[in-house]
């Protein structure tokens, strides 16, 4: 299943003249661990499967579903008797000029698992959107790369609405829920617009309307991270795509992501990223 693997990384290979991929998998083969730069969503329909990512096993039932945001780190295991699931994969970037994509994929981040408990009322719709993605996908009907994007996008809307009205982030009256959920979605935008500037936590806090002790606390309670490790990936982010370029220097990326030193950039990428810039740029395919 995968293509093409150059030590950790995979490059996906899409569907011709579209930006997605899904597998009908029936392999009963494990991948070793990897990462790409697609958003991937699976979903057992026979048997179970087992997706290690962020030091913790999930171990999915039939009809489960995990998202595993781009960049993530995961290692995939099929039962031994054989099964079957779903795997589908999608460039996001071309969604991230839209407002609030960069907000819902903070709440994905690193991984999410949808199951009938802990998600009631969004579970069953998700689970008919992936079908139809399965559907419309494997039919090769026209306009099926804008049909299957919208039902992406619907996805997104399931899961960010049930987060912002069903989930108690903040340690607050509910009627602040709202106000406060609306304030860090703008903030999140904000962060990841203006990453590779010099953003300090009193200036994001001030914009915030906080003080830097609460603006703290609860930047960590809506997005599970700290405000800088949040400010470093969507820097690291930017590298990524700067590294795709050979003309830039090692140095120039550094710079032009926002990190003030070159040590600093490659100390901070190894740590996310499990290599140095430089090794990242050597398994990186060029077109």
């Amino acid at each position: 299943m995968i293509e093409n693997l150059k030590g950790i990384y995979e490059t996906v290979n899409f569907l011709k003249d579209t930006n997605l991929r899904l597998y009908d998998n029936k392999e009963v083969e494990n991948y070793p661990p990897h990462w790409h730069t697609p958003i991937e969503i699976i979903m057992p329909m026979e048997n179970y499967y087992t997706v290690e990512c962020c030091d913790h096993a999930f171990h999915l039932r039939e009809n489960d579903i995990i998202i595993i945001c781009p960049g993530c780190l995961h290692t995939l295991y099929a039962p031994e008797e054989g099964g079957r699931r779903i795997i589908f994969q999608a460039d996001t970037s071309i969604l991230r000029g839209m407002k609030e994509i960069e907000s819902i994929l903070s709440i994905l981040s690193p991984v999410i698992v949808i199951t009938p408990e802990d998600y009631p009322d969004i579970h069953s719709s998700i689970q008919t959107l992936l079908m139809n993605i399965k559907e419309e996908y494997l039919n090769k009907a026209p306009l099926a790369e804008v049909f299957v994007y919208s039902k992406v996008l619907e996805i997104f809307v399931l899961i960010g609405r049930n987060y912002t009205e069903n989930t108690q982030r903040f340690d607050v009256t509910n009627n602040k829920q709202r106000e406060y959920t609306a304030k860090f979605m703008y903030i999140c935008d904000y962060i990841s617009a203006h990453c590779t500037e010099d953003l300090t936590l009193d200036f994001v806090a001030d914009l915030a309307g906080f003080s830097k002790y609460h603006f703290t606390r609860l930047f960590k309670q809506f997005t599970n991270v700290s405000f800088y490790k949040y400010l470093n990936q969507k820097r690291i982010a930017t590298a990524e795509k700067l590294l795709a370029n050979p003309e830039y220097t090692i140095t120039d990326i550094a710079l032009n992501s926002g990190f003030s030193s070159l040590s600093s950039f490659i100390r901070m990428f190894k740590l996310m990223k499990n290599c140095t810039p430089t090794e990242f740029r050597s398994m990186y395919k060029y077109d």
